[in-house]
């Protein structure tokens, strides 16, 4: 039986910085552990993270393997707001350095939306019910 089902974000070279703007930047998110892989045999180290964001448990890898691939916008995090203020802070503190896959809006199922990719590539939609 599955005990859990956790969303696994794999980095190349970023993920301290990114878990430190997500803590920052999501009210209620903090590091839960940080396990880091020693390099050897001419391979380099890795990191593994648990964090919770918003009070969901998301896993954080940063690969000391280059891959040809990154995030995808098809796969997101949804964060609910409480207030146009906490939103607002959101938004602008995501999209900086990224970019708005669609911009801050009333788009019919919600009153107020916006989905967006971060610096790092990760897509975010965040919404005000």
């Amino acid at each position: 039986m599955v005990e859990k089902v956790t969303p696994f974000l794999m980095f190349q070279g970023k993920a301290e910085e990114a878990i430190a703007f997500y803590c920052e930047t999501i009210p209620q998110s903090r590091v839960i552990d940080v396990t880091r892989h020693g390099s050897g045999e001419g391979e380099p180290g890795g990191m593994l993270a648990r964090l919770s964001i918003g009070g969901q448990d998301v896993m954080i890898y940063d690969s000391p393997v280059p891959h040809a691939f990154t995030f995808t916008p098809a796969a997101s995090l949804f964060v609910d707001c409480s207030s146009e203020e906490e939103q607002d802070r959101i938004v602008e503190a995501l999209a900086e350095g990224g970019g708005f896959l669609m911009p801050t809006g009333n788009y019919g199922f919600s009153r107020r939306f916006a989905w967006l990719n971060d610096r790092y590539g990760v897509s975010w939609q965040v919404n005000l019910p």
